[in-house]
């Protein structure tokens, strides 16, 4: 790993609670290639995620140690959608934990379905469903307000929906939350909420 001490000029900012300046300073820490020399930087373009550094005009500090990245219309597309997503009236809300959660089963064996209804900050109603039916792979959805719509389906991967149940959900149902006196309608409720875990995947 390689200190830098780096000018850029800065092409667009994202999102900011102030004004840029058209150039800019910053310290990065960049890992050194495969001969153990650090990169070349020169005219590259990357997407910072960093802070203005108080009373230092045209300074700022990176949020974190990744807070630098390569520039690719990807990420710079999937940035966007997300900051659009997190300043939105709607936005999803932070997870804080689980409420309640229990499982109904249906009339035919292996059907059922699963509901959990999640704390949030601000306390904003945010719910997951998942429903089982013979001889089909369980199917999830999310839904934020009091009405269930399980037509909405599950959060597409690396959006900020994602973000907020991938890294807001406890990472096993607590005890107190399963709502149900059969063990087994229990057992299904922890097994449903497990594998809501596993479809978001980790967070990163």
């Amino acid at each position: 790993m390689a200190r830098f001490l780096i000018e850029a000029d800065v092409s667009a900012l994202i999102r900011g609670t102030q004004a840029l300046s058209s150039r800019i300073t910053y310290t990065a820490d960049v890992p050194l290639n495969a001969k153990g020399k650090p990169p070349k930087l020169a005219k590259q373009r990357v997407l910072l995620f960093a802070r203005p550094v108080p009373s230092r005009p045209g300074t700022v500090q990176l949020t974190g140690l990744q807070s630098q990245m390569n520039w690719l219309p990807e990420l710079d597309a999937q940035v966007r959608a997300i900051t659009r997503d997190a300043l939105a009236a709607d936005a999803a809300p932070a997870i804080t934990g689980v409420g309640n959660a229990f499982h109904v089963p249906g009339s035919l064996p292996g059907e059922g379905e699963t509901q959990v209804f999640l704390q949030t900050a601000g306390g904003a109603p945010v719910s997951l469903q998942i429903l089982r039916r013979p001889g089909e792979t369980p199917r999830w959805s999310v839904s934020l307000g009091d009405i269930v719509d399980e037509s909405a389906g599950a959060p597409a991967a690396n959006t900020f929906l994602w973000y907020r149940l991938a890294c807001g959900l406890p990472r096993s149902l607590p005890t107190e939350s399963v709502e149900s006196d059969d063990p087994q309608n229990a057992a299904k409720a922890r097994e449903d909420y497990a594998f809501v875990l596993r479809s978001l995947g980790p967070c990163a």
